[in-house]
C-alpha cells in the first residue's frame, strides 16, 4: 500500500509525476483524478487572481481528516491531496485528488467525496481580486448540497457508491 501524499504548496504540480507514483503497482485497478482549476465564472468583471489562505496547522489536520473519512468507507491503495495557496491566475492548477483502489468504483467515489469536503470543509479562504476590486468568497451552495449529501448517506448508514470493502462488480 502507498502512504497518502497530503501537500499544501505555492508551487505548481505535476500531474504526470503524481499519476506515474502509482503506475507501476500492478495491485491498483483504477486511478482516479480530479484537477481544479482557477475559473473566470463569478460576478466579479476579469477576474486578475485567486488568492488562497490557509492556517498550515489547521489545513494539514482537516485535509488529513477527509483523507481518513474516505479510507474508512472505501477500500483505497493511495491517495494524493495537493493543494495550492498564495496568488493563483486564471487557468492554473489550485487542487488535486488523486485516488487509486483495486476497484473503479471505489476511486471515483472517494474521489468525489474528497473533493466535496474539500470544497465544504478545508480551511481555505479565496479572495478573488479583479481591477475593480476584490472580494473573499464561500462555498457555493451547491458544494455545500454536495457535502450534505454525504452527510445524509453517512446518517442514514450507507457507505456511498461502493462503499464498504469490496467493489459491488468484483472489479475494476
Amino acid at each position: 500500500m502507498h502512504g497518502d501524499r497530503i501537500i499544501v504548496q505555492e508551487a505548481d504540480f505535476d500531474v504526470a509525476a503524481e499519476y506515474q507514483r502509482l503506475a507501476g503497482d500492478a495491485a491498483i485497478g483504477a486511478v482516479v483524478l480530479f484537477v481544479g482549476r482557477v475559473r473566470d465564472l463569478n460576478p466579479q468583471p476579469e477576474l486578475v487572481s485567486l488568492h488562497l489562505e490557509h492556517y498550515p496547522a489547521m489545513t494539514a489536520k482537516a485535509l488529513q481528516q477527509i483523507v481518513e473519512s474516505a479510507r474508512e468507507r472505501w477500500p483505497l491503495d493511495a491517495v494524493t491531496v495537493i493543494h495550492r495557496v498564495g496568488a493563483l491566475q486564471p487557468a492554473e492548477q489550485i487542487v488535486l485528488v488523486l485516488t487509486a483502489s483495486a476497484h473503479r468504483i471505489a476511486a471515483y467515489a472517494a474521489n468525489t467525496y474528497i473533493i466535496d469536503y474539500l470544497k465544504t470543509k478545508a480551511p481555505f479562504w479565496k479572495k478573488e481580486v479583479s481591477a475593480a476590486h476584490s472580494v473573499w468568497v464561500e462555498a457555493r451552495e451547491s458544494d455545500q448540497e454536495a457535502q450534505q449529501r454525504w452527510e445524509r448517506e453517512n446518517d442514514a448508514g450507507c457507505s456511498g457508491i461502493g462503499g464498504g470493502r469490496s467493489a459491488p462488480d468484483g472489479g475494476a
